[in-house]
């Protein structure tokens, strides 16, 4: 007879390290939707928190701004400072900065008070950025890290297309206060949920050098750090003003359903990046960055075109929506030892990239007009291909990783 005993304990075995803990991951996923909700939410409510603090659209917007400034200035030193603590007491650390910020800007009536508020969230950006990415591939063998980074990332396409409406939403028909402690009440909620279901991992010994120049020195990892600086100022410049842009195509008020389809094509992108990342890290990459050009291309010569320009925003979406799947697991992969150094520096230089594409983008506006947007990026974008396509040694191996977990 067979033995039935040794069989089923080793076959349970390899069930469950290839099992995903998915309550934990969407935990994370949740706290991604946090932060890029945050981020973006006053957008939404713009109008109504301008009027309510007595102030023009104009210095309201900074509230976005100011976010970034946060985020950007602070990711790293505090990713060093506390590069030894626990990594769910440094999570739950960020979450609770989440929910202060939010419900410090719902109840405030004081201009100044609402920016420093505003401030603080990005500050808590910059912890949560840097953790999340290295803390969805430590739940998980090597062979799943990609796609627990990609159900961690999900929280991104998520708040853009269909968080922003339901806060707008939320915001006119109750008020922008009511929206922004509704975000303080679901950090609440995922704070519990955290405590209760996400395993803790060590934090990084101290070696003898700043674990950023560490990072700085290992092979791959500037390539990464330049794709990601030039690829989301591309983007940026672009997304953040794709209602002026399609306002000149005369389809402004279909703004909503371009970002719509936009959203839905991330999601898909996410998946299939998600299930292709561990081998094919490179091509998906090169892949996404031609899909990105090929869109610009369409939309600098659509025309005004409807059909095209949907055709450009699915195209926008399948390339962009794993990009920050591709490039935080690039990141992780280049720094070895230093992976939540070099990402430190990843979410530093992505919202510096953000920052840098709003005002780029209003510079093209006021000189070149809407019409430049598109072949920007394109211009843009011929960079960061070739650093891809070179970096099949280090940063965008054209081998699977096989190293550790």
């Amino acid at each position: 007879m067979r033995n039935h005993t040794l069989e089923p304990a080793g076959a349970q075995a390899a069930d469950q390290r290839r099992r995903l803990p998915l309550s934990a991951l969407l935990a994370l996923a949740t706290a991604v939707f946090i932060t890029s909700l945050t981020e973006t939410l006053p957008a939404g409510v713009l109008p109504a928190m301008s009027a309510d603090l007595g102030v023009g659209e104009s210095a309201m917007g900074q509230s976005v701004t100011i976010y970034a400034v946060g985020t950007a200035l602070t990711a790293i030193p505090l990713t060093a400072a506390t590069a030894g603590w626990r990594r769910k007491r440094l999570l739950l650390t960020a979450v609770v900065g989440f929910a202060a910020a939010n419900t410090v800007t719902a109840v405030s009536a004081n201009f100044p008070l609402t920016m420093v508020a505003r401030f603080v969230a990005g500050v808590a950006a910059g912890l949560a950025w840097a953790l999340l990415a290295g803390y969805a591939r430590r739940l998980v063998p090597v062979e799943s890290q990609g796609r627990a980074i990609a159900i961690a990332m999900t929280g991104i396409p998520v708040a853009l297309s269909l968080g922003v409406p339901a806060g707008t939403f939320l915001g006119q028909a109750f008020g922008w206060r009511v929206a922004f402690l509704a975000m303080s009440a679901l950090t609440v909620v995922l704070i519990v949920w955290t405590v209760a279901v996400v395993p803790d991992q060590p934090g990084q010994r101290a070696g003898g050098r700043s674990p950023m120049l560490r990072a700085v020195t290992v092979p791959g990892v500037g390539a990464v750090l330049f794709v990601t600086l030039v690829f989301v100022l591309a983007h940026t410049i672009l997304y953040a003003y794709l209602a002026t842009f399609l306002d000149r195509l005369g389809m402004g008020d279909a703004t909503d359903l371009v970002l719509l389809v936009f959203g839905v094509a991330c999601l898909v992108s996410i998946w299939i990046v998600g299930a292709r990342i561990h081998r094919h890290l490179r091509s998906l990459t090169i892949a996404s960055t031609l899909l990105v050009a090929v869109a610009a291309g369409i939309l600098a010569l659509s025309s005004g075109s409807t059909t095209l320009v949907y055709l450009a925003a699915a195209l926008w979406g399948l390339g962009w929506g794993g990009v920050p799947t591709l490039l935080q697991t690039a990141a992780g992969d280049a720094g070895g030892d230093a992976a939540d150094a070099a990402q430190a520096m990843l979410v530093t230089l992505w919202n510096a990239a953000m920052a840098g594409g709003g005002v780029a983008g209003g510079i093209l506006l006021d000189s070149l007009g809407a019409d430049s947007f598109p072949w920007t990026v394109l211009l843009l974008l011929v960079p960061v291909l070739v650093v891809v396509v070179a970096a099949r040694t280090h940063g965008f191996p054209a081998a699977p990783r096989a190293g550790r977990a």
